[in-house]
């Protein structure tokens, strides 16, 4: 169903009331449960774990994603340990001192006997967001995208920089954040320095426009400037439902 009206990002007196604050992505990937307890993982996480981090004023959003059997076979690239990756959790914070809270709260959290051992981490990034894009079609403005419900995630990750036009036309993808790592303190990042990430948010099943963005990539790869280290679909976790997107 089309909706009514003017896309917000076309409307200046929309955009003049406010453009978000998020600046900085905390990006956590990690392969699946050694024991094959993703969905318990899961269900830890979402009740516990995930809500407590937004009573942090710095964090404004966050994003967990999950890769199936299917979502595996669906990727466009893989590589050296990022093919292990299973499991990705963002959380969007207006700046980069968020962090100092951040860890607070784990210790905290900790302390208070509320955590369950990690799954097995890939990589940890701080990225610093540089892109924001959204379909016309869908009308909301890009800057809302964190919280605009999603079918899925296309997720890539890269070496360098291409600009996010081309998967922005696909179908089935409502719009596009990219950003680019910082150098952080290691106790909280150990991604490189140059490596991009982008979120193309999907409002059509993730196979689905896996199989349209195929080509695409293909010839964003190919023009050079920019690798693939992983480009891949991902569900989210549904609540309640924990079994139903694992491993």
């Amino acid at each position: 169903m089309e909706l009514p009206g003017t896309p917000s990002d076309e409307i200046d007196d929309v955009l003049a009331t406010g453009r978000g604050d998020i600046t900085t992505l905390f990006v956590s990937m990690a392969t699946r449960h050694p024991d094959g307890a993703d969905a318990e993982y899961l269900r830890w996480h979402t009740l516990d774990h995930r809500p407590e981090q937004h009573r942090l004023s710095a964090v404004r959003a966050s994003l967990r994603l999950v890769s199936t059997p299917a979502c595996r076979a669906a990727r466009a690239a893989e590589t050296g340990p990022y093919s292990a990756i299973d499991h990705v959790m963002t959380y969007f914070f207006t700046d980069p001192g968020g962090m100092d809270g951040f860890l607070a709260l784990a210790k905290a959290l900790i302390g208070g006997k509320r955590k369950l051992p990690l799954l097995p981490p890939v990589e940890r990034g701080v990225y610093d967001v540089q892109r924001k894009s959204s379909a016309p079609r869908v009308k909301v403005g890009a800057d809302v995208l964190p919280w605009w419900p999603v079918k899925g995630v296309y997720l890539l990750l890269e070496r360098g920089d291409a600009r996010p036009d081309s998967l922005l036309a696909v179908d089935g993808v409502a719009g596009v954040w990219s950003a680019t790592t910082l150098d952080v303190d290691a106790r909280l990042a150990s991604a490189q320095v140059g490596q991009t990430i982008t979120y193309c948010f999907l409002d059509d099943d993730p196979l689905s426009t896996a199989e349209r963005l195929g080509p695409v990539l293909t010839s964003r790869w190919g023009r050079g400037g920019v690798a693939p280290l992983l480009a891949a679909p991902f569900y989210l976790v549904v609540p309640h439902e924990w079994d139903r997107y694992v491993p």
